[in-house]
């Protein structure tokens, strides 16, 4: 009887401890998870023909190899974030590092910033126009500096000293951008790039990098560095990246709010992004999506405009790229 007694015990206790290995869809939890986004935005299928799509899916999923194979190998989030991101920022589709947008003057102004969700240790720059990779330059400000973020000529002196790349701002030259500006296209570039990541020890993290909004002036910062708005990370909750009209997201925290949504009002990742996205941003005339992963492997990729670069994989073998609704 008492043999009887432990084995229905054990197993009660097995099931228990399944239970609780899965997420909130049902789905065993994944040992890691990648979400990367390519900027959003109200471009159609006319705009975007299909070649041009296939091109953006082709680097989309080279940028989603590039982190899984870190991940795949006991990397780290953060790791997974920079390589992932260096490589979208080299690439010229995207608007961050290579192919920035112009400003009213002529000029490349990039932001990026970084997040890891254990301690909530965060670094990012602003303003900068000689650093090759600012995600890069970011993550150095959150290990190797007592502060958050750094702008301008005083970011890259900090970068230079790093030894990270630095370039001459003709590097950042792009006959595409330039055409943009001179079309004066603000309001149809948002192609910032954004990753979040859940890692094999639990730990999350989010990264965002990007040019900033064509023909900006008076050296307008968005919501891409700003901690809470455009990057968010807590391991109790979710990592957040977005991407969209960056003068609304800082205004309504987005990413921070999403955050909140979960670990205060116990809405689910999907529930809290959807809120947020999609109601309270919307209804002000906020446009824009985001990419997140909770602290159980669930994503969300909620966007209100026609079309977000976006595409995620699991150690489940679960995989996406996708640009339109």
């Amino acid at each position: 009887m008492k043999n009887k007694l432990a084995g229905i015990t054990v197993f009660f206790v097995l099931l228990l401890i399944w239970g609780c290995s899965r997420t909130q869809e049902g789905i065993v939890k994944p040992e890691y998870v990648i979400v990367i986004h390519g900027g959003a935005g109200n471009a159609s299928n006319r705009d975007i023909n299909e070649e041009q799509q296939n091109e953006y899916k082709e680097k989309l999923n080279e940028a989603l190899i590039i982190g899984e194979s870190v991940l795949k190998q006991g990397g780290t989030c953060i790791e997974a974030i920079e390589k992932t991101i260096n490589f979208l920022e080299d690439c010229p589709l995207f608007n961050a590092g290579k192919a920035a947008v112009f400003t009213h003057d002529g000029k490349n102004e990039l932001d990026a910033s970084i997040m890891q969700g254990w301690d909530l240790n965060a670094g990012a720059v602003a303003g900068v126009g000689d650093i090759k990779n600012p995600i890069t330059a970011a993550i150095k400000v959150m290990t190797d500096s007592k502060h958050v973020m750094m702008a301008g000529k005083g970011a890259s002196i900090f970068a230079k000293e790093q030894g990270l790349q630095m370039v001459d701002s003709s590097y950042f030259f792009t006959d595409k951008r330039w055409e943009s500006l001179q079309r004066i296209l603000a309001a149809e570039k948002h192609g910032t790039v954004g990753c979040v990541v859940l890692d094999k020890y639990g730990n999350l993290a989010a990264g965002t990098s990007t040019g900033g909004m064509t023909n900006k002036r008076y050296n307008r910062i968005g919501d891409a560095p700003i901690i809470g708005a455009g990057t968010y990370a807590n391991n109790k909750t979710c990592a957040v990246s977005a991407t969209g009209h960056g003068e609304f997201f800082i205004r309504y925290t987005v990413a921070h709010d999403i955050s909140a949504l979960m670990e205060y009002k116990d809405l689910t990742l999907i529930e809290a992004s959807e809120l947020v996205i999609n109601d309270k941003l919307a209804k002000i005339g906020g446009t824009g999506g985001v990419i997140a992963v909770d602290k159980n492997g669930n994503i969300a990729m909620p966007f209100n405009t026609n079309m977000m670069f976006r595409a995620y994989a699991k150690s489940t073998g679960e995989k996406e790229v996708a640009i339109f609704k």
